[in-house]
């Protein structure tokens, strides 16, 4: 029997027929309120050709897909790459023999996992980045995603690496490799494809908290619009933009997750990876207790 099946069961036809009546009534809802908002906007004058001007100005268009989007994605693309740095280096400490690294892997994992990242940003800015000669805002909030989503992958990699099926590493100890090269070259390399669609999905949490940084004037998305809405008065206006863009990208990494996970992934790999995940943290286990 199959993993799929033993966690639920195939759908039938009544089933699948009464999925799609719930579809149908759920974009009917979703269609009947977007049509109700836009009557509501156009009623209060959200319309007006003043308030959406600035997002038809060459001027501005450049700010927000220049200064915007593209630091945007640069902050992001930093995070992610330290994160995965991070995440690797504690989630393989997670599961070290020695109860000291353990321990102080497990400290550091779970407390910049529990600290929200707009007061970890706050805390680097003001700390290390407010002044003259301060660390730039640029680098607080990327230092600030790092520590955060490094830690949620520290979690992946420990998982991932539990996924794969324990002969694998018996058999390399059998004929006499070190734990070092049973990491490295038997273990890491499988788990890899098991973990890479949670890695992807953990870049569009890096896009999105990099909204966050406004709040210590970090260049981005946000920062732009919040300079236009300022100057222009039209925050409704300028958050549909700014969000249609996060959207956007969003979606595109969404794909991108999507085909990594079909080309290179098997859906009962991940279903494993995320069983032992939320097993194991729902159930408060000390590192490597398994």
């Amino acid at each position: 029997m199959s993993q799929t099946s033993v966690l639920f069961d195939v759908a039938g036809p009544r089933t699948r027929a009464r999925h799609r009546v719930y579809t149908v009534i759920s974009l009917v809802v979703i269609l009947g309120l977007a049509a109700l908002l836009v009557l509501r906007m156009a009623d209060r004058g959200q319309f007006a050709y003043d308030l959406w001007e600035p997002f038809l100005t060459p001027e501005y268009i450049q700010a927000l897909l220049v200064d915007g989007l593209l630091q945007t994605l640069k902050m992001a693309f930093f995070s992610v790459i330290l994160a995965v740095v991070f995440g690797t280096i504690f989630g393989v400490g997670k599961l070290s023999d020695h109860a000291s690294v353990r321990w102080v892997c497990w400290s550091v994992v779970e407390f910049f996992r529990a600290v929200p990242v707009l007061m970890l940003m706050i805390f680097l800015y003001f700390s290390y980045g407010a002044g003259p000669g301060g660390l730039d805002a640029f680098w607080c909030v990327v230092i600030a995603l790092t520590l955060y989503n490094g830690s949620v992958l520290a979690e992946v990699f420990r998982a991932g690496i539990l996924a794969v099926p324990r002969g694998q590493s018996e058999a390399a100890y059998a004929i006499g490799m070190r734990k070092t090269q049973v990491m490295t070259q038997i273990l890491l390399p499988q788990a890899v494809k098991i973990m890479l669609p949670a890695i992807i999905s953990q870049c569009v949490v890096a896009l999105k908290d990099t909204s966050l940084g406004y709040a210590i004037t970090a260049p981005g998305l946000t920062f732009v619009g919040k300079q236009i809405y300022t100057d222009f008065q039209n925050q409704l206006q300028t958050v549909i933009v700014v969000a249609s863009l996060y959207v956007s990208v969003n979606l595109v990494l969404t794909w991108i997750a999507t085909w990594v996970q079909r080309k290179f992934v098997g859906e009962k790999k991940i279903l494993e990876v995320s069983m032992v995940a939320e097993t194991e943290v729902g159930a408060g286990l000390a590192p490597g207790a398994r």
